[in-house]
């Protein structure tokens, strides 16, 4: 990681999200040469940059990825980008879809074109569980985004950049999440509001979320998607370890906060997978993920039993995390 990060210098698009803050810290431990963090609001980059004063090698641009030519001078003279950027809220996605097509297709293609452009070094992606199998706009232009960089890397024309995609889970705390959501609802309302205590999602934190993203740059060769080995949580246990964790942080009786059910929302699945039956042929376990190869490649058929539960049987085949577990990552990552 010393050797990928040291004296490099380093773009992170989107980097004042809860992912890009976190990855920000976590490059910065490598002594790079500069760090620039590209982002289109101009109060994150302010609290970002009074948390991130001490460090001389950062800079704050302004801009978004819809914006070519300025995405163009913001990546100039960089050797790794980490594209991060993205409309990712599936409401906001369903009502607003063009939008998301600006934005997750459009402005990844932009990321293409410039790192090509500029030659930098590598480019990694990061996607999510919901590009498998997508039942709503969000999910769909993060797979024609994947789609996107893994044919970039076949069609670069020379041997940079290496493009390479990562794909989350449910990010346990990160902006916009249920965790945050729940907390504020218990102390406001007394009452938290899930879609269906059955659905099953798969969870990972920040932490895992950096580390899936610094790993997959060093093992990337080109066009490949790494996936994390996640647990699964159901929500209504979720939302269960939620109040016992909250009631007693703040005092409140756990007898006074009720669980609405409000059913689920348009574009939702009640479970989600993290890989195709047919990236599944081409998917090579690794010690905390898996690598997919790109699907250019030779299929051969897998035979690991440890990646089926991965496929169309999805996080309803999965053990769930169990209550005390869930808590106490939620203590662990400092959720509440």
């Amino acid at each position: 990681m010393k050797q990928l990060l040291q004296d490099k210098n380093i773009l992170v698009i989107g980097g004042t999200g809860t992912i890009g803050q976190a990855l920000t810290l976590e490059i910065l431990k490598y002594n790079p040469k500069v760090v620039r963090i590209y982002s289109r609001d101009e109060y994150k980059q302010f609290i970002m940059q009074q948390k991130l004063g001490q460090h001389s090698n950062i800079r704050f641009l302004l801009g978004d990825i819809r914006d070519k030519e300025r995405l163009g001078r913001a990546m100039h003279g960089i050797d790794i980008v980490f594209h991060l950027a993205a409309l990712k809220h599936v409401p906001a996605c369903e009502y607003n879809p063009f939008e998301a097509v600006k934005t997750n297709v459009m402005g990844t293609q932009n990321v293409i074109d410039c790192a090509i452009n500029e030659r930098v070094e590598r480019v990694i992606y990061t996607s999510t569980d919901k590009a498998i199998s997508p039942t709503n706009t969000m999910g769909a232009t993060k797979l024609l985004a994947e789609r996107l960089i893994s044919a970039a890397d076949y069609s670069k024309g020379g041997k940079r950049p290496i493009f390479a995609a990562v794909r989350f889970g449910n990010v346990m705390g990160s902006r916009g999440s249920v965790i945050p959501l729940f907390k504020q609802q218990i102390l406001e309302n007394r009452c938290i509001t899930v879609t269906d205590p059955d659905m099953t999602r798969f969870m990972m934190s920040v932490t895992d979320a950096v580390n899936l993203v610094l790993k997959a740059s060093l093992y990337a060769t080109g066009g490949e998607i790494f996936v994390l080995k996640m647990p699964v949580v159901r929500l209504g246990d979720l939302a269960e370890a939620v109040i016992e964790e909250v009631c007693e942080k703040y005092h409140i009786p756990k007898s006074n906060v009720q669980i609405k059910q409000m059913g689920l929302r348009p574009g939702e699945k009640m479970y989600e997978e993290l890989m195709t039956d047919d990236e599944y042929l081409r998917a090579e376990e690794l010690d905390e993920m898996f690598r997919i190869s790109p699907i250019r490649q030779v299929i051969s058929y897998n035979t690991n039993d440890s990646l089926q539960a991965y496929i169309t049987d999805s996080s309803k085949a999965q053990e769930f995390l169990m209550k005390e577990k869930i808590k106490k990552i939620i203590r662990n990552e400092n959720l509440l």
